[in-house]
């Protein structure tokens, strides 16, 4: 791990964490309910998925890469649509649609892979329809956190939001797989649809005031398509004005590509041939949960002079497990590994949230949020394309050892831009898009 003492001033002590203050507020717990409602059902999906597609009769590798390849590049083609939406709409309204569009999507999945009648063309249906909803829940998360916390608390409240989800994703995990093993994968597949449905729910409950939109809508409150396209422009400029947020999205591109070919492919390949199967690869996903919530309890306290510096440096954690796995490693040394990963991403993820709800203007957070995650993601469907056709010609290991390189040389060029290494904590009231300074910005005492 890396010594964040070098990256701290004496004057940066951590904020009284106003834990009760925040979850005492009605939309705050709300919020906070609702998303750990859904990250239960996330959590469900991928055993109950992979393995539900792998034991179909006559699915391949190549069967659940298309499957989950059809849901990635329908986040990506809706990602932009998605952050214009979430910024001229209430952000609650958009969140809560989305919820019961996935609870849809995954009751049509249950249903085919538990009576076993699940034509490909089906299967990528409810993957697409999935993939659209889930392609509007990222910006609108990320734009919606400062409407219900403090500007002052952000870290805080997006700390609190992601033990949350974290503890519904150990949860999660856990029962899911054991339902899996069980009953198999179309009943755990149905329980994600039922907690998507509930978490639909709980946003429906909350209310926001009114906000100022990112653009006229016209009289009649429809988006034509010069609005799209003006929301867009205006995104994109906010998006490249700032070198370390573009540089980080370029490293995801190609992180996540490989990330999920051995995330959702090639590491259950390995845990059915070889550790055991779903138990096994439950395992290894609960060390990463449990090591997310370990990460949530570290952010809470932590605050990093270079937040966006430490940040890149902590996703060098995501290569071990996977060249473990490579290299035929115990699975206790893989799960071992899966933990630190876990806290190494949600350190991440926090600080990269806080970092752009303080310096990225409110009224253009979604779209610029949609062309993180876009940037992101935008790799991830050639990965999974690949990934099995990959395992069965060259070997699930093979595999495994290079998306673990790729990993880990994308860290190192993300590490080389200025902006990452010289972006400084913006303060915690700051809405303008800061430029990295030779003063550091210090949070008020």
């Amino acid at each position: 791990m890396v010594d964040q003492t070098p990256d701290q001033t004496p004057d940066q002590t951590p904020d009284q964490t106003p834990v009760r203050d925040l979850l005492r507020e009605r939309q705050f717990a709300l919020l906070i309910s609702a998303r750990t409602l859904s990250m239960l059902a996330v959590a469900f999906a991928p055993v109950a998925l992979a393995f539900g597609i792998l034991d179909l009769p006559g699915a391949t590798p190549t069967t659940l890469s298309i499957v989950l390849a059809s849901e990635a590049i329908a986040v990506v083609l809706f990602m932009l649509v998605g952050g214009v939406v979430a910024d001229r709409y209430p952000r609650h309204r958009v969140l809560q649609v989305a919820e019961w569009v996935n609870a849809l999507a995954h009751a049509a999945l249950a249903l085919m892979v538990g009576m076993e009648r699940a034509p490909l063309w089906g299967l990528v249906a409810a993957a697409v329809v999935s993939g659209t909803a889930t392609a509007t829940v990222w910006p609108a998360l990320t734009g919606i956190i400062p409407e219900v916390v403090p500007q002052e608390h952000l870290q805080q409240g997006n700390a609190l939001l992601a033990l949350g989800t974290n503890i519904a994703r150990v949860t999660g995990l856990v029962a899911g797989g054991l339902v899996v093993a069980a009953v198999g994968g179309g009943w755990a597949l149905a329980i994600a649809s039922a907690s998507f449905a509930a978490s639909g729910v709980m946003v429906a409950l909350m209310r926001l005031p009114l906000r100022v939109p990112a653009a006229d809508a016209g009289s009649e409150g429809e988006v034509g398509s010069s609005s799209v396209l003006a929301d867009l422009r205006d995104g994109w400029d906010e998006f490249r004005s700032r070198q370390w947020l573009w540089v980080v999205v370029v490293q995801f591109s190609l992180l996540v590509m490989v990330f999920q070919a051995a995330h959702l492919v090639l590491g259950p390949v390995v845990a059915r041939d070889e550790l055991g199967g779903p138990k096994a690869w439950t395992a290894v996903l609960t060390g990463e949960a449990v090591g997310l919530i370990v990460g949530v309890l570290v952010a809470l306290r932590l605050r990093p002079r270079r937040p966006i510096l430490l940040g890149v440096i902590l996703t060098i954690g995501a290569a071990p497990p996977y060249l473990l796995l490579g290299f035929s490693a115990p699975l206790y040394v893989v799960v071992a590994s899966a933990f630190v990963m876990g806290v190494c991403f949600d350190l991440f993820g926090i600080l990269w949230q806080t970092t752009m709800q303080r310096v990225v203007p409110a009224a253009s957070l979604s779209r610029v949020s949609s062309y993180d995650a876009l940037g992101s993601l935008m790799l991830g469907p050639i990965g999974l394309v690949l990934a099995g056709p990959a395992a069965e010609r060259f070997g699930a290991h093979k595999a495994l050892v290079v998306c673990g390189i790729v990993m880990v040389v994308s860290t190192g060029g993300a590490l080389l831009s200025p902006g990452v290494r010289n972006l400084v904590a913006p303060g915690p009231v700051s809405a303008a898009a800061l430029e990295p300074e030779p003063d550091p910005v210090r949070p008020p005492a």
